[in-house]
């Protein structure tokens, strides 16, 4: 094998190589500020049920449902026992809403209140601070989102 051979197999190995997609190794971007934004986001939701969740507006809750779905999943991406722990309150509150029982659908949902630490966002308004710095910020659409305009 002479020399210009040897370079053609090493650029056609190398060519071919740098056609394979490399290997996925993403973190899922976890980190604190993406717990946070799913704390806000979902929890505030959560929290705004608590109206119907004391009428017993079962359709409500159950509309509901996928931010229950992203709250544990966001705000719990690494810790898995507390994930696993949010997963099960969830469940014990659709599966009072199945069952018809409003007393049991606020004790599972107070339950899971208390125990992931959720509440509403605060509301913020102009005149007594700011409450986001960018449109990137989770709380700009919210009523947390009040920022200071000239």
């Amino acid at each position: 094998m002479d020399r210009r051979s040897a370079f053609a197999q090493i650029a056609t190995a190398g060519t071919v190589l740098a056609g394979i997609p490399s290997i996925a190794s993403a973190d899922g971007a976890v980190s604190s500020a993406t717990i946070n934004r799913a704390r806000g986001l979902y929890g505030d939701r959560i929290a705004a049920l608590k109206d119907a969740v004391a009428a017993g507006d079962f359709k409500a809750i159950a509309e509901e449902k996928n931010a229950f779905i992203l709250f544990n999943s966001g705000a719990y991406p690494t810790n898995k026992a507390k994930k696993n722990a949010a997963i099960a309150q969830t469940n014990e509150i659709f599966k009072a809403i199945r069952s018809g029982d409003k007393a049991a659908v606020k004790s599972a949902y107070d339950a899971y209140m208390a125990a992931n630490e959720i509440r509403p966002l605060p509301e913020i308004n102009s005149n007594v601070g700011q409450g986001y710095s960018s449109e990137f910020d989770f709380r700009s659409r919210t009523k947390a989102g009040a920022i200071y305009v000239r």
